[in-house]
């Protein structure tokens, strides 16, 4: 029986002498993600702005501008109402309200009495406070930082600093690409978003880890190979690997976003990016970086190859 193989044997795509075409491509992606955030701004969701949010499931179709009129006749302040999902799932998000908790409640008692007859079911209704918004929104950068200093520090001490900073520059490529994409579709920016930029780092420096282990391996072995030779030969050598993670972790991200719900669409999407982009960048920015950064040889080795045209 035949094993399944994505990439065949004995693969040579040129990645390294088209490193100019996806230095091109990434600038175009930073500078476009860069845009907007700038412009547009990210979806900021409940966990970081505060405020009140609720789900409710209506009888049939939802009349959105009936229930904005109901809800903003209300004096509540800032309305957002919106399709989750579904035509009869709606989710409301309503400002902050001055004062504490009873303020908070009575302020979800008049949004539920004003939409009582529109409504089948209240799904969930969530408050968060001001500071508790900003708190997480500092833990959240935090968190980013901390574990990107991290991945820095790894890479740095098993391999070179070269190797550190190239992977670092891939990471980063891949997290600031993942907000644009947050910016463009309007997703929601949430607790589990910075979930997801987290799972999405750690999977692209776990593909970055494994080609930098054979970049290393065949820079011991080939000394006299050239290094934009030797880095495309590493690439290649790794590229099934590479392709069959991505491709089995894509089926599963699939299955997650077809079947997960609206309340994980968001993440579902971001991870799906992040497996794509994370790959290109392992590939195709982290491995070429290295030759802008001047990595050298490993003196002591042991065999020397012949280059082999």
């Amino acid at each position: 029986m035949k094993r399944l193989r994505l990439v065949p044997d004995n693969t040579n795509i040129g990645f390294i002498s088209k490193r100019y075409i996806a230095l091109a491509l990434s600038a175009c992606l930073l500078l476009g993600s860069f845009g907007l955030l700038g412009g547009k701004g990210l979806n900021l969701g409940i966990d970081f702005l505060g405020g009140i949010l609720m789900e409710v499931k209506t009888k049939g179709p939802a009349d959105i501008g009936a229930l904005r009129s109901k809800i903003g006749s209300l004096g509540l302040g800032e309305v957002s109402i919106q399709e989750f999902g579904a035509p009869d799932d709606v989710l409301i998000r309503v400002q902050r309200q001055e004062g504490g908790d009873k303020q908070q409640q009575r302020a979800v008692k008049f949004i539920s009495d004003a939409i009582v007859d529109d409504v089948v079911e209240f799904r969930r209704t969530e408050t968060v406070g001001p500071t508790v918004g900003n708190e997480l929104k500092q833990s959240a950068i935090l968190a980013i930082l901390m574990s990107i200093g991290a991945i820095l520090l790894y890479v740095w001490f098993r391999f070179e600093w070269q190797f550190g900073l190239g992977a670092i520059i891939a990471l980063t490529h891949d997290v600031i690409t993942t907000l644009g994409l947050f910016a463009l579709l309007n997703l929601e920016f949430n607790l589990a978003s910075v979930a997801a930029l987290l799972t999405i780092a750690g999977y692209s420096i776990n593909d970055t880890v494994v080609i930098y282990d054979r970049v290393r391996e065949n820079m011991r072995k080939y000394k006299k190979m050239p290094l934009t030779e030797l880095f495309n030969k590493s690439v290649n050598e790794t590229l099934a690997r590479t392709v069959m993670t991505s491709v089995t972790t894509l089926l599963a991200l699939t299955a997650l976003l077809v079947f997960g719900g609206e309340v994980i669409r968001g993440f579902s999407i971001a991870l799906i990016w992040g497996v794509l982009i994370g790959t290109y960048s392992s590939v195709a920015l982290a491995v070429p970086m290295l030759l802008y950064l001047k990595v050298q040889r490993a003196d002591n080795t042991d065999t020397a190859a012949q280059v082999t045209s």
